[in-house]
């Protein structure tokens, strides 16, 4: 087991606090080995291993007919005469009704609460109503550069070529760990994808029109990072004599983000200092995700990109937006408290043309302003613009 130290030190400050800990993110992200080093660190703590019970729930685990107070009674048994107790409760969101059991678990044992899931359901507003706000988030992303290159420390490949393959077959850790090439990899993404839809989506949501959905989705996954709305995937499918309402693809969005396979960035407003309804991005749980379905080339190289820079900026805890200032567009806005970052992206600065340093520069701020590059010979600071190569931005400490 490689361990993700990030995550253990996010769970560290909530542990024995009387709040339920819910991890949630894409499936084969690694939240089942997160949970295998929060074990490790609550028996580091003294903590003896009988008084730490972890239950999974996974359709090969359970009998798909346990209801949430069989799941109560179970663990009540578990935990009978031995004081304070660790629960931790993999993809748990496969018991229905388990809000209410975790909460009754809550309020009358004498036990510290650990769920993960693959449904975002589990961090949403719903989830306040049952647990009347006891309960803390954390998000769980596939790896970024920095725990790639723990995952690959004794791989012969230069940091470059890491970072390359990092680019090609993205951060899912079943990927990592071994040594694949890129038709195998992509083999095993397709099989991650295709569960998430099949068992997530299509049999979650009773999806009928199965073909209908499947060619909306790949509409989706090819304009990954382009601006779309519900309206316009209706009116390009009806070109292709699909037709699907504009309702129906609202939804099939949803679940998509509810799965966790995408992520919606909205539109910021710098003048107004609002954010916008329309004309929001999505981006990929993985970068590998696109290729997998589609193939890889070297055109999708600038949306590729973009797409690693989004989800570092997510998973360092910054709301993320696209950011429109007047008619010029910034492709994120990063905020963290008071914090605030504004990132280009590029695979190189375009020769005769100042557009990305340019739109950095109107921005009548102090806050730190970045293009992230993938040419090294773009590399410095223009007009206070610091201009970085992708891997030091993934690597950096801080911005």
């Amino acid at each position: 087991m490689i361990n993700r130290p990030n995550y253990i030190e996010a769970i560290a400050p909530f542990i024995d606090q009387p709040l339920v800990k819910i991890l949630a993110g894409i499936r084969r992200c690694g939240k089942s080995t997160i949970f295998e080093m929060l074990e490790e660190e609550l028996l580091r703590r003294g903590v003896s291993a009988d008084h730490i019970i972890c239950k999974r729930y996974t359709e090969m685990d359970i009998p798909e007919s346990i209801t949430a107070k069989q799941m109560y009674d179970e663990l009540m048994v578990a935990m009978a005469g031995k004081g304070h107790c660790y629960l931790l409760l993999d993809e748990i969101q496969e018991i229905t009704g388990w809000e209410r059991a975790v909460n009754s678990l809550l309020e009358g044992a004498d036990t510290d609460i650990y769920v993960t899931g693959s449904n975002s359901k589990l961090m949403s507003n719903e989830i306040s109503t049952y647990l009347t706000g006891r309960y803390v988030s954390i998000p769980v992303y596939t790896l970024s550069f920095r725990e790639y290159l723990d995952f690959k420390a004794d791989s012969t490949l230069s940091r470059k070529e890491l970072l390359e393959e990092y680019i090609r077959f993205g951060g899912f850790p079943i990927i990592a760990l071994s040594e694949y090439d890129a038709q195998n990899a992509y083999q095993i993404v397709n099989g991650i994808y295709h569960t998430v839809v099949s068992r997530d989506i299509l049999k979650r949501h009773r999806i009928n029109k199965q073909d209908l959905f499947v060619r909306v989705v790949k509409f989706i996954i090819e304009n990954v990072g382009k601006t779309f709305s519900a309206n316009s995937i209706s009116t390009f499918l009806k070109s292709e004599h699909c037709k699907v309402s504009v309702e129906s693809i609202y939804n099939y969005l949803r679940w998509l983000e509810q799965a966790f396979i995408i992520y919606p960035c909205e539109r910021y407003d710098l003048q107004g200092k609002s954010i916008l309804k329309t004309q929001e991005k999505y981006y990929l749980a993985d970068v590998s995700l696109k290729y997998a379905l589609l193939g890889y080339n070297r055109k999708m190289l600038d949306g590729a990109m973009e797409n690693i820079v989004f989800l570092e900026l997510k998973r360092r805890g910054y709301d993320v937006y696209i950011g429109k200032n007047e008619t010029k567009e910034i492709d994120f806005v990063a905020t963290r408290r008071d914090e605030r970052i504004y990132v280009q992206v590029c695979v190189q600065l375009p020769v005769g043309s100042d557009r990305e340093v340019g739109n950095l520069m109107e921005i009548k701020d102090h806050y730190p302003k970045y293009v992230v590059t993938l040419n090294d010979m773009d590399v410095g600071i223009e007009n206070g613009i610091r201009i970085v190569h992708l891997q030091d931005f993934l690597l950096a400490e801080t911005w």
